[in-house]
């Protein structure tokens, strides 16, 4: 059994990106753990974003300023004196960083760099956990499992701007046991994640959800892909337990680690749909592919080193996380719940089948 809350209860811990989708989920978990937890993010729509319907603007000491101004970060850094950072913040979306590839590249890379270097300026810092994504690997649509010793590489901005990412994180990683800094850093490679309260545009289950909403016709770019499909929660557990291993042990737990779902989760994006119609009950979609934005055709993730030296595993198989994340929506859209009760009870509920305390 991981004891979580004995080990975050009133630390002092920093998630950049937290007005968004993962770093609102993170955010509210750490506060269920006792953590003191100051957030950074960006001004966002407030009447469609988790972290406002969760009210946790209230609930956290938060700051809002652009992660590539590094005269901020560094200040808010030094003044907060964390132990631990979750780096969240990034532009996250394939299909904005066609659109926007200096943008990506900027955020993604100048973001990852302005947080290590203002880390080792802090000697509070003892652990940092930067969030990258599964498609930094070089993907030749071999239908592999990637390992976390594999290839980097991408051929969109997103993806070669999170690998890119990743090379700065081994730097300084070697900065660190240079100047004999006490403090790990290891970066987290997880799939497609999906959860309630995410209203990104380009994101299968939003715009799902979305199209059944508004009585619209769901648009599918290339149905029979597969991704790593997987429920919030369970990334989110493995930087957890990462951030807490290599704050205890920095030489043992210190690198590269893949959060991915089982071997027995591998559903299309039309498997998803489907899913998603069924549960809610009505829905419709259409086939209408893009030649113009190009996507690997499969990903799919080895998480045999998380399991074996994390003793990190998924709860839940892809189609179990995919009906908890519907039934997020359904309570708060259909039934009219409370967002934060909903989300609350999830993180409850998920904890004690993952048997955490």
């Amino acid at each position: 059994m991981e004891k979580l809350t004995n080990f975050y209860r009133n630390k002092k811990i920093l998630v950049t990106g937290a007005t968004g989708f993962k770093g609102s989920w993170l955010c509210c978990w750490l506060l269920k753990l006792g953590a003191i937890v100051y957030g950074t993010g960006h001004n966002p729509n407030k009447n469609k974003n988790l972290f406002y319907a969760l009210n946790l603007q209230k609930k956290i000491n938060l700051k809002l300023f652009d992660i590539r101004n590094f005269k901020k970060v560094n200040k808010f850094i030094s003044e907060k004196k964390p132990e631990i950072i979750f780096h969240l913040a990034a532009q996250p979306l394939v299909y904005d960083s066609y659109k926007y590839p200096m943008y990506t590249f900027d955020v993604n890379i100048k973001g990852t760099l302005n947080i290590l270097e203002a880390s080792k300026n802090c000697k509070n810092v003892r652990s940092i956990v930067c969030v990258t994504t599964d498609k930094v690997y070089e993907n030749n649509n071999k239908n592999k499992k990637f390992k976390e010793t594999d290839k980097l590489g991408g051929i969109d901005p997103y993806s070669l701007s999170k690998a890119s990412a990743e090379l700065i994180v081994k730097s300084y990683r070697e900065i660190f046991t240079k100047m004999k800094k006490k403090c790990a850093v290891s970066s987290a490679r997880a799939g497609n994640v999906v959860g309630g309260g995410d209203w990104s545009d380009n994101r299968l289950v939003p715009d799902a959800i979305k199209s059944i909403k508004s009585n619209k016709i769901l648009l599918i770019r290339n149905p029979n892909f597969t991704r790593p499909w997987q429920f919030v929660l369970e990334p989110l557990k493995g930087y957890l337990i990462l951030a807490k291993k290599q704050r205890d042990k920095l030489n043992k737990f210190s690198g590269n680690w893949n959060f991915g779902p089982g071997s027995n989760s591998k559903i299309s994006v039309l498997e998803i749909v489907k899913l998603i119609i069924k549960f809610w009950g009505k829905g419709n979609y259409k086939i209408k592919k893009n030649k113009k934005f190009k996507e690997h055709k499969n990903l799919i993730l080895d998480i045999n080193k998380a399991k074996k030296y994390l003793k990190w595993q998924p709860t839940y198989n892809t189609k179990e996380g995919v009906k908890v994340a519907i039934k997020w929506y359904f309570d708060v859209i259909k039934n009219r719940k409370n967002p934060n009760q909903v989300t609350n009870d999830q993180i409850a509920s998920y904890m004690n089948l993952a048997n955490l305390k």
